[in-house]
């Protein structure tokens, strides 16, 4: 009688397990042992495996990298918002995963990026094979750490993210409430996903990836419907009450004027739960 051989459970290490990549983490555990790297391990969110080490300081990773790993997802934000902390978060950090990884294969290693590696500010559409010359050292450190994981000798794709939003991320929708945000007509074109989707997003490309499915090096995650800031206000405040706005509301955003296109993602299947920002706002809404 034939034996058939027990499929080894796939073993995935999300290093910065914090807000994105707790909730990815999570939707992985059904399918997966998943080890989360953050510096306070006890913060994981539960069946995830905590380990506890600051990326930065490479000698608090020695010997905490699990055996046998077969995707890392790197999810780092920066402790400090110069370009310091943002070489150190995209950079430096992943750069010493790296290394501390030492002569293990990967079958696939994720570079969580942003959408802030594009510099377009003339409304025009931008996707995956746009140019990145990013004018601000964040989006130039995030895209030097796109370059590193794409060098790293493991099979690697980059996951950019536009704003993301949703119930733990309120700051628009408070601004907006709040009398704080008051953007010029017509105002530049903003994109947004909401937390939800993101993590989803990265979790379903995981899952490609473990199943031996073919994956881009590079995907845009971005809501299906790009729109400009003062259209987005607009509609907020008709669905809420909110307050007039202040002499010194903030008019917008620094990001340019482009408009993400999510035609790759949504080709690998991926399906949105908030295709657009009134499905995500309109949920934050109705839950107050």
């Amino acid at each position: 009688m034939a034996i058939t051989e027990r499929r080894k459970t796939p073993r995935i290490l999300v290093a910065g397990c914090g807000k994105l990549g707790g909730a990815i983490a999570s939707r992985l555990t059904t399918s997966a042992t998943v080890f989360g790297l953050r510096r306070n391990p006890g913060l994981v969110p539960e069946g995830v495996h905590g380990i506890g080490a600051d990326l930065t300081r490479p000698e608090t990773l020695a010997r905490k990298l699990p055996a046998d790993l077969d995707i890392i997802l790197y999810c780092l934000t920066p402790s400090s918002y110069d370009q310091q902390g943002y070489r150190d978060a995209y950079v430096t950090g992943l750069e010493n995963l790296l290394t501390a990884l030492g002569s293990q294969s990967l079958k696939h290693l994720f570079f969580v990026s942003s959408s802030s590696v594009y510099s377009q500010d003339d409304d025009s559409w931008v996707d995956e094979s746009s140019p990145t010359e990013p004018a601000r050292f964040s989006g130039q450190q995030v895209l030097a750490g796109e370059q590193t994981a794409l060098e790293s000798g493991h099979p690697a794709t980059i996951i950019r993210y536009s704003g993301i939003y949703g119930p733990s991320r309120r700051r628009f929708l408070e601004e907006v409430q709040e009398g704080r945000m008051n953007p010029a007509k017509p105002a530049p074109f903003s994109n947004r996903i909401h937390e939800e989707d993101a993590a989803e997003a990265a979790a379903h490309l995981v899952k490609l990836a473990l199943s031996g499915a073919s994956l881009e090096t590079c995907y845009l995650a971005s809501d299906c419907e790009p729109v400009r800031l003062d259209e987005v206000v607009d509609w907020v405040r008709q669905q809420t009450p909110c307050a007039d706005p202040q002499p010194d509301a903030r008019k917008g955003g620094r990001a340019g004027s482009k408009r993400c296109s999510n035609k790759r993602l949504l080709d690998t299947g991926f399906q949105f739960r908030y295709p657009d920002f009134r499905a995500g706002y309109r949920d934050m809404i109705d839950q107050g």
